[in-house]
Formats: structure tokens, C-alpha cells, sequence
């Protein structure tokens, strides 16, 4: 079962690969559907392929948008394009793109959660046109999914295991067009399910009244976060073929701590064995909303949180350890941290984590400070040896 990685950016990637992913799913600068995450150039695109390839792991490129007229002009040369660079499938939800990405390349094609694949009939029509992969609906419970891959065996099934939800069916929604006139269809949401809203009756404007008997109003519309780490052996055992964490929009933090811990639950998984409350903590220590399991089990009317949008953030991400020098450690920082903190230095296996007390800080001139600055490198003293790929991250 292959463990499915989001890289918003070129480094996400990379680290997404390095902390456990068997393959990442990420975008250029067009056609997908998250326009505001960081995103990779052509030649990016490249150099992560090589990266990925060369690691013996899989790279496939969201082209998922439904397209316009005007899309149709630039897509033959781009689809090309990407089959030049040897990427391993592209993600598509629109037909026409579909029939594109079939008359120009020889590209594996997946079909995106955004066609809204219910039933193994559905999975089945995809397959006999062509498509290799489909990734399921959100909006099916776990007896529905065994059934679609009873019925229809053939073909490679997908499903998403951790990550935000959408209030719109498989997230095809209209009211970020309507409000901010950024079409979510398009990659632009600007996520208004998440906002604040109150009731105002017509023949007496502004008036508000909560939706509910609440002071604070009410997030009618806020989904909780899918986490399906307790059914990782069901799933394991229904012959998945990819589980997808989503994220592409999320922080270098995020992806790592989310893809280790999957790939570290799987270890217990195979063989039967139940995944240690230690892995499982893991996922309160990164950034995210309440979670559910949302329809594993049927449709869940607690999926919905009414209190806020808020995230929960236990965690500051601290930054990147770059080297170890002799008994120094050398950070790349992006958020301060101070003498007299604790931090903790995360690895892709939860069993090397390490807890530093900070009693020196050195500057990248080796100068003694007492507080570090986003943006810069410094030192921190540490006499064992650790091992590659840390992040250093603080309790708030």
C-alpha cells in the first residue's frame, strides 16, 4: 500500500520523500487546484523527478482544474511537456482533460477525488476509458469502498486518510466564486465555509443574531479534519492501493510529522501488531482542526465543528538543522527561539527524536547571543551524534 505525500513546494517534497512517502503528489504553476501554494516551476518539476527516481519513489502532477474554454489553448503543449519530464501519472477530474492528457502523451492518468467516484460502476467506466488509478470520493463509508474494489477489482483505488475537509461535495464549490470571485474549481478558495457568520432578519438590518444561542456566533459550515490512523489495518487489509494524506497548502512541519507517522504506523500494521500510543500523540503535535473519521462509518453529523475555525497548535515550527559540526548544531531558523527554551528535534523515525535544553546559542559568526532571528543560521551545542533530516520545533 503506497503512502501518498503532499508537496506544496520543491523542499516539501524533498522532505516528504526523505520522511517516508513512497510518492508525492504536487503541481506547477498551472492547471491544479491549490494556486496559492508555493508550487514548482518546469525546471523544479525536473529536478524533483530525478529526486524522486532516483530514490526508487513515485512523482504525479495535479492537472485537475475544471477547465475552460481558454485552458484548452496552452494544455496539449503543457501535458507534453510533462510527459517529457517523466513524471509517473497525472491527476485529472475533467473529461476534457482527460481526452487531452490520451491524445498527446502516454502519461498514466488518475482520477481525481474531484470527479466524485461513488460506486464501482463509476470506477469501472474511468478504468475502460483508460485511467489507471481512481481516488475515491471522501463521501463513502468503509463497506462502499470494500465493495467498489469486490466489484471492481481491476482498478487501482485510492482514498484520503488525513487532512482538512471541504463542506462541498468533494470540494466542488461555488461560494468563494461568489464571494471573493475566486473559484475554488479553479485552485483559488479562499475557504468562506471557514468564516464567521450571523443571522440578520430583512426589516431590521444590522441586527446580527448568532445562528445559535452562542455569544461567539457559529461556524455552521467548518469541517473537522480527517484522521483515519485507527483504521490503518482495515484499510491496509481492504488491498488499497494508495493512501493520501492532503496538504499541499500546509507548513514543511506539517508534511513531515503527518507522512512519518503513517509510514511508522504502517511498520505495525504489517504485521499485525497495534500502533504504540507514542505514534499516535503524534498527530496532536502538529497544526490542525478536531478531528473525525468523518464517513468511515456512515454519514457523521459530529464532522462538523461549531465553536471555530481555529487551528490547534501545540507546536512552533523552529526550523531546519543544516549540519552537525564536531558538538554543535547548525539551524537554519525561521521563528525565534530563546535561552532557557526546550526544544525538540523531530526524525523521520519517532524513535530518534531528541529534547535539548537551551543553555548557549551561538550566532553564525560563533558569537554568544541570547535569542535567535527569523531568517538567519545559528548554533546550538549538542554532543551526540543524530541523524539526517532534523526539524527542530518548540512547545507553545
Amino acid at each position: 500500500m503506497e503512502l501518498l505525500a503532499p508537496a506544496g513546494n520543491l523542499e516539501k517534497l524533498k522532505y516528504a520523500i526523505l520522511f517516508g512517502a513512497d510518492a508525492v503528489y504536487t503541481a506547477t504553476e498551472k492547471f491544479g487546484l491549490r494556486a496559492k501554494a508555493g508550487n514548482l516551476t518546469l525546471d523544479e518539476l525536473k529536478e524533483a523527478t530525478e529526486f524522486c527516481h532516483a530514490r526508487d519513489k513515485k512523482i504525479y502532477v495535479t492537472v485537475n482544474i475544471f477547465a475552460h474554454n481558454r485552458h484548452h489553448e496552452d494544455l496539449p503543449e503543457y501535458v507534453k511537456t510533462l510527459d517529457e519530464i517523466g513524471i509517473d501519472a497525472v491527476i485529472v477530474s475533467d473529461p476534457g482533460v482527460f481526452q487531452v492528457v490520451q491524445e498527446n502523451t502516454k502519461l498514466a492518468i488518475h482520477i481525481s477525488t474531484q470527479a466524485n467516484v461513488v460506486s464501482w460502476k463509476a470506477a469501472e467506466f474511468w478504468h475502460k476509458l483508460g485511467a489507471e488509478r481512481v481516488i475515491l470520493a471522501r463521501e463513502l463509508t468503509f463497506p462502499e469502498i470494500k465493495e467498489i474494489k469486490t466489484k471492481a477489482p481491476q482498478v487501482e483505488l485510492e482514498m484520503f486518510v488525513h487532512g482538512a475537509m471541504c463542506i462541498a461535495y468533494s470540494g466542488r464549490c461555488l461560494l468563494s466564486a461568489f464571494f471573493n470571485n475566486r473559484s475554488a474549481n479553479l485552485g483559488e478558495c479562499t475557504q468562506p465555509c471557514r468564516w464567521k457568520y450571523f443571522l440578520m432578519e430583512e426589516t431590521r438590518p444590522n441586527e446580527y443574531f448568532p445562528i445559535t444561542e452562542d455569544e461567539f456566533g457559529t461556524y455552521i459550515m467548518n469541517s473537522k479534519d480527517l484522521n483515519l490512523i485507527n483504521r490503518l489495518a482495515e484499510i491496509y487489509e481492504a488491498d488499497i492501493a494508495s493512501i493520501k494524506i492532503e496538504g499541499r497548502m500546509k507548513s514543511l512541519h506539517y508534511v513531515c510529522n503527518v507522512t512519518r507517522v503513517y509510514r511508522n504506523a504502517l511498520k505495525y500494521v504489517k504485521v499485525g501488531k497495534a500502533i504504540p500510543d507514542k505514534i499516535l500523540a503524534e498527530l496532536n503535535n502538529i497544526s490542525h482542526r478536531v478531528y473525525t473519521e468523518a464517513f468511515f462509518e456512515g454519514f457523521n453529523e459530529d464532522s462538523q465543528y461549531y465553536e471555530s475555525s481555529a487551528y490547534i497548535r501545540d507546536y512552533k515550527f523552529i526550523g531546519k538543522v543544516i549540519q552537525q559540526e564536531d558538538e554543535l548544531l547548525k539551524i537554519q531558523i525561521l521563528n525565534k527561539f530563546e535561552i532557557g527554551d526546550e526544544l525538540e528535534i523531530i526524525f523521520p523515525d519517532i524513535e530518534d527524536d531528541i529534547k535539548i535544553q537551551v543553555d548557549t546559542i551561538y550566532s553564525e559568526d560563533k558569537q554568544k547571543i541570547t535569542f535567535t532571528k527569523p531568517n538567519t543560521n545559528s548554533y546550538l551545542e549538542y554532543s551526540g551524534k543524530i541523524p539526517e533530516y532534523g526539524l527542530v520545533r518548540k512547545r507553545v
